[in-house]
């Protein structure tokens, strides 16, 4: 447990009828953040790429939950963030089966990836962390517009001003005890996985303690009325001058219509 910890979600709000979709949360902070708005009453979409892990994440929450009649339901869908064919297949059935979704937490992210390009021809990393949430966000614009008041949290720094009762928030979790570090001994050097994790109980929170901000940002009446903000531990908080640059926004921006091939005819603002 790291001992610089202050941030936590207070709030005591239910999430009865509402609808929330969570990326990559078979493990770590996703699966925290799923237990916690299922507990809430909420029904959790678990997107995730890999469906075993997926399964085994949903039997262990339904099964500590069991006693909780309150508690919401979860279902499974596939969702590779790296395929762009993915992305929209798992946004198509989402949209074909739920006629409202109230919350969409990006959660999902990889981190010093060996090199490798994805089918579409993209780097991993970034079609993993920014251009499949880019799209799978647009692919649900609509609906989720249609079912404000709705928010929006990103575990990236993909925040758009949003006036049409949706609030957006980018967040940055902290150091969290997580598999993220993955491919450390592959890109770094063989063992250095082992020694930063040796050292990590000074810093490092636990996964309850790296899932408060993104609750904070989805559940707490407080933050119900901001949006395109920036939050660390649980409190709003200074990002660098490029993320706040408008000019630079509006390039990614087109950029990243252009890399996912999003039709321009196609107004992902328009409610439906």
């Amino acid at each position: 447990m790291g001992i610089f910890i202050n941030g936590k979600c207070r709030s005591k709000a239910r999430l009865d009828d509402k609808t929330a979709i969570v990326t990559g949360c078979n493990t770590g902070i996703g699966k925290y953040t799923v237990m916690d708005l299922c507990r809430r009453g909420a029904r959790v979409v678990m997107a995730c790429r890999n469906l075993d892990k997926a399964e085994e994440a949903a039997k262990q929450i339904r099964d500590r939950l069991e006693h909780n009649q309150n508690a919401g339901k979860i279902s499974i869908k596939h969702l590779d963030l790296s395929s762009l064919s993915s992305v929209r297949t798992c946004a198509g059935e989402i949209l074909r089966e739920e006629p409202c979704i109230h919350l969409l937490i990006n959660n999902a992210g990889v981190m010093m990836c060996p090199h490798q390009l994805t089918e579409d021809g993209y780097e991993y990393q970034l079609a993993t962390n920014h251009l499949g949430h880019f799209l799978f966000t647009l692919l649900l614009l609509p609906r989720i517009l249609n079912s404000a008041p709705a928010r929006v949290v990103n575990l990236s720094s993909m925040a758009h001003l949003i006036d049409t009762g949706v609030t957006v928030y980018s967040v940055h979790p902290g150091i969290v005890d997580t598999e993220l570090d993955r491919h450390f001994d592959a890109t770094i050097f063989s063992g250095s996985k082992a020694f930063l994790r040796s050292f990590g109980c000074l810093y490092k929170k636990t996964v309850k303690q790296g899932a408060q901000t993104t609750l904070y940002c989805a559940l707490d009446e407080k933050t119900a009325n901001e949006t395109g903000l920036y939050y660390s531990d649980c409190e709003a908080a200074v990002t660098s001058p490029k993320a706040t640059d408008p000019k630079l926004a509006k390039q990614l921006w087109d950029l990243s219509l252009q890399m996912v091939h999003w039709d321009h005819n196609t107004d992902p603002f328009k409610q439906g």
